[in-house]
């Protein structure tokens, strides 16, 4: 039973992952499909590609707010939580751009102005560069966002490869319990 939910759970997050990618990148041509159908023959309309700095901090925004809920609810980070698992790997993964950007200070004000767009609140001006900070911070220490990313790409065709890429992720979210744990602490109880 417990290969089952890992498979499913993992099916569902590789899923999750494409479904988010595809958003991501088709996002900005469906607005301009849907600004030039509604706008005058004379406006000007153009295709703009979202900012990726922009795109990773309302992904990560959206994470934290999500194990912060969660966190709140039970006191603490519990990282045997399936949604907590999932909601760390999503962090993790928005926030690997962090890791060759952390000194590029547009790219961490892109990266911020994400984080509080999609946080509703819980990551404001007076926090977000803490946030910001925290989180360069947990990925500048580790290379296990890379290591399960690889190991999710090389083992995705298989059921076996679906359990084990569940069983990474139970990994990395256990070893960046503290860290998380941390962070959601900032925004109290």
């Amino acid at each position: 039973m417990k290969k089952i939910t890992l498979f499913v759970a993992a099916a569902v997050l590789m899923c999750s992952c494409g479904i988010m990618k595809n958003n991501a990148s088709s996002t900005g041509t469906k607005q301009s499909a849907n600004a030039s159908a509604t706008t005058a023959p004379t406006a000007t309309t153009s295709t703009t590609t979202a900012d990726p700095a922009l795109t990773a901090g309302q992904g990560a925004g959206t994470a934290i707010l999500n194990l912060y809920n969660q966190y709140k609810a039970d006191g603490k980070y519990d990282y045997k939580n399936m949604q907590n698992i999932l909601n760390t790997v999503t962090l993790l993964a928005n926030c690997e751009g962090l890791k060759s950007n952390y000194k590029n200070t547009e790219y961490l004000k892109q990266f911020g102005k994400g984080i509080m767009a999609s946080s509703l609140g819980l990551v404001t001006q007076d926090n977000v560069e803490t946030v910001t900070g925290s989180l360069v911070d947990m990925v500048k220490s580790s290379e296990t966002v890379q290591n399960a990313k690889t190991q999710a790409q090389s083992t995705a065709n298989t059921a076996a490869g679906y359990a084990n890429t569940a069983a990474e992720y139970a990994n990395t979210a256990a070893q960046y319990a503290g860290s998380i744990s941390s962070l959601l602490s900032l925004f109290g109880k």
